[in-house]
């Protein structure tokens, strides 16, 4: 039986309901939350590991086979996105229980992260687009409480215009959905790739794609990021950290998704319309990361730019190139939320927020500016750190492929990346430090411990790199080969 494969999604979502109950009881909290983290993790490996063995996995909902019914299919690409996902989650939280504050804990900030967690994972282990889209919304619903959570001023004004886009985005979703059964007669994704191939991507078919381009583009941040620095700089840094490293990325899953599975046929106008906003979003990205000065906007930009990276390798759409935009997609997770919760201490450290305003911050704080150093060289994609494989797969593939723009834009992009965050190191590590004895505030273990474990990541996917080969070899191959997702899915039920 493969119910396990729900457990991702499951565990996190009765961990939420429980938790509801328990909105008082902050260290019942924190354990709870941990032990669900850890089993998350376990049943995510456990996952990974089966389908290496077994092939693709899924899961008929009430045993209505596809492609009449509800359905979960866990292939390696969906899995390692969890697997990344559950363990990133579980290093916040250990970060959370030292920075949140009892006011925020005592009011449901633990349930509406596993309910977003839970989101996050049904979105990558659906089969269907429409539990694609319910998923979405729950995820959603709890990033709009989360963003809201403290009550500030900038975080309400940003609020409004983060709500405004995710609702209008979404309303496009549903009629592209409706628009898309209507034309074909399902909504399976396996058995969609087979009506579309049937029918041919005509004209109709392809305007409904460019309308799932502009709904994921709104979602993932390509080119139609203009929410996205205010929003992601506005919450408490833990939930700035966990916007930064999963929310982009489930927008970007479904680009891969739907553009490898589905709308593949017509690449001369989808693939090229995403390459160019892949060149523009990473252009606008670089501009943002120096035009700005306060440290939550740089590393908001960095978010965008990372975007612009991944989804190059979706516009390619060689094997060698997604194999690249899977390393990177597992690398941004982790070290964007490792940036998020540096920048994050370091604004708690000193109270401001501006580059010209800290100094010297490596004196009182070696362990957190050797930590930056290393997330610097990481994003900048300097061996044998975790961003060099992807940089040197999607150059790769797109030699492969012909495409020099594409590749010229994202290594200059990574030039940009660097000069950005060097700006940070430089002005706020280095110098005379701005903090006196008397104002030195601690740097406490459960802020730095989360850190370091990040750190130690994305040194060790770098260094063991051959580890992750099996996985992510067979994600790409999966990718680039739908026939494999198809026949796993339906198995001749078409």
């Amino acid at each position: 039986m493969n119910n396990i494969i729900v457990m991702p999604m499951i565990i996190p979502l009765m961990t939420g309901i429980i938790l509801i109950f328990l909105r008082t009881r902050v260290n019942s909290q924190r354990i709870l939350s941990i032990l669900s983290s850890i089993a998350t993790i376990a049943v995510s490996l456990v996952i990974l590991n089966r389908i290496q063995h077994e092939g693709i996995l899924r899961l008929d909902f009430g045993g209505w086979l596809p492609p009449y019914g509800i359905l979960f299919v866990a292939d390696s690409f969906s899995m390692l996105l969890v697997v990344t996902t559950s363990i990133v989650t579980g290093i916040l939280l250990i970060y959370a229980f030292s920075s949140i504050g009892k006011q925020h804990e005592n009011m449901f900030f633990y349930p509406f992260i596993f309910f977003l967690v839970a989101g996050v994972n049904g979105s990558f282990l659906t089969g269907d687009l429409f539990n694609m889209f319910v998923c979405f919304e729950v995820m959603l619903l709890s990033s709009y409480v989360l963003i809201t959570m403290g009550g500030r001023r900038i975080q309400l004004v940003e609020s409004i215009k983060y709500v405004t886009i995710n609702v209008l985005s979404s309303w496009f979703f549903l009629i592209g959905i409706a628009y898309l059964y209507g034309t074909v007669g399902t909504l399976n994704m396996a058995h969609l790739s087979v009506r579309v191939a049937e029918v041919g991507q005509g004209p109709l078919l392809t305007v409904i794609s460019l309308m799932f381009l502009i709904v994921f583009s709104l979602k993932a941040g390509l080119l139609l990021y203009f929410w996205l620095p205010g929003s992601y700089s506005a919450p408490p840094t833990v939930v700035a950290a966990l916007f930064g490293a999963l929310l982009t990325k489930v927008g970007i899953y479904a680009m891969f998704r739907i553009f490898t599975l589905i709308f593949y046929h017509e690449t001369a106008i989808t693939h090229t319309a995403i390459g160019i906003m892949a060149i523009l979003t990473m252009i606008g990205g670089s501009i943002g990361a120096l035009a700005y000065n306060d440290i939550r906007k740089i590393v908001s930009y960095n978010v965008v730019i990372a975007v612009g990276f991944i989804l190059a390798g979706l516009a390619m759409s060689s094997e060698v190139a997604f194999q690249g935009a899977i390393y990177y997609l597992i690398h941004d997770m982790i070290v964007k939320a490792l940036l998020f919760l540096i920048a994050g201490t370091m604004i708690y450290l000193t109270g401001k927020a501006k580059i010209e305003e800290m100094s010297g911050l490596i004196r009182n704080y070696p362990m957190l500016g050797w930590l930056f150093f290393i997330t610097m060289l990481s994003l900048t994609g300097i061996p044998p750190l975790s961003g060099f494989i992807s940089k040197v797969f999607l150059g790769q593939g797109a030699i492969e492929t012909g495409s020099y723009l594409l590749l010229a834009v994202a290594f200059m992009s990574g030039i940009f990346v660097l000069y950005s965050l060097l700006r940070i190191f430089l002005n706020c590590f280095w110098g005379e430090t701005i903090i006196s004895e008397d104002d030195d505030v601690p740097l406490k273990k459960g802020m730095l411990v989360p850190c370091v474990l990040l750190a130690i990541m994305t040194v060790a996917i770098g260094i063991g790199v051959e580890g992750l080969v099996p996985y992510v070899s067979d994600a790409a191959r999966t990718l680039m080969n739908p026939d494999i997702y198809i026949e796993a899915v339906l198995q001749g039920n078409r």
